[in-house]
């Protein structure tokens, strides 16, 4: 009589130390190290099941012991596609004198990183033991692809254009206005594009739509001004004649 097939353990959502995720030219590295769940299963967690590749290797006690009846400890790993990476993972382990099981997700972006990628894989997985030593525990989140990524890279040269547009139509106003461009502002100048890349996504957000309100301010302030112009010179026009027959 053939067995029925054993159904896959559920995943256990607690036990499970997650590093901070390292972005690099498109690419994101997650790294998930546990003490008491298996490689597989912590392979199989929903948060990676769109990686790229699922780096894995453990460090586990085996149910062999040695003569003088020290434990004996498996080791192992899994590059999942990310050449060599395992291997990393397993020497991490080692030198770190931890055992458990530790997976490191890569999203891959499309840009080939070269050697670096083994510095990611390995920082982000000593973040993860570290946070295990530490008792800091949090689940794994799943994780949009590049999203977030390319709407940054968006909206970083979105407000630099922005910001070049806001320069020029200020400069514009002032003409109108009667008073030269002196190629300074009163204002505090706009953040440069490379402090845009250190801020939230959500605060990109929100400047996008103060700057495009700015730009509706200014673009009236300009329709003002040339309204402004036409009345005092259709004034002047209007008064000629009169100077004509006083004179």
């Amino acid at each position: 009589m053939a067995k029925r097939a054993r159904s896959p353990s559920p995943v256990s959502r607690t036990e499970r130390y997650t590093s901070s995720a390292i972005n690099d030219r498109s690419s994101t590295f997650v790294a998930c190290f546990s003490s008491r769940i298996s490689a597989w299963d912590l392979q199989r967690d929903p948060g990676f099941s769109t990686a790229t590749h699922r780096i894995t290797a453990w460090r586990t006690p085996s149910t062999q012991r040695s003569l003088n009846a020290e434990p004996i400890l498996d080791t192992g790993h899994d590059d999942d596609g990310e050449r060599n990476g395992g291997k990393v993972l397993e020497r991490l382990l080692v030198a770190s004198n931890v055992t458990g099981a530790i997976v490191v997700a890569r999203w891959y972006g499309g840009v080939m990183l070269g050697p670096v990628r083994f510095d990611h894989i390995r920082n982000c997985a000593t973040e993860a033991i570290a946070k295990c030593k530490a008792g800091i525990s949090k689940p794994v989140k799943q994780i949009k692809l590049g999203e977030d990524d390319r709407r940054r890279e968006a909206l970083v040269a979105i407000l630099k254009e922005r910001d070049q547009s806001v320069s020029v139509l200020r400069n514009l106003l002032a003409q109108k206005k009667g008073r030269a461009a002196k190629g300074q502002d009163n204002k505090d100048p706009p953040a440069t594009a490379n402090n845009y890349r250190t801020l939230p996504l959500q605060v990109l957000e929100k400047l996008e739509q103060v700057r495009d309100a700015t730009i509706g301010w200014i673009l009236k302030e300009i329709e003002k001004a040339e309204d402004t112009k036409s009345e005092n010179s259709a004034g002047q026009v209007a008064q000629s004649p009169e100077r004509e027959i006083k004179e």
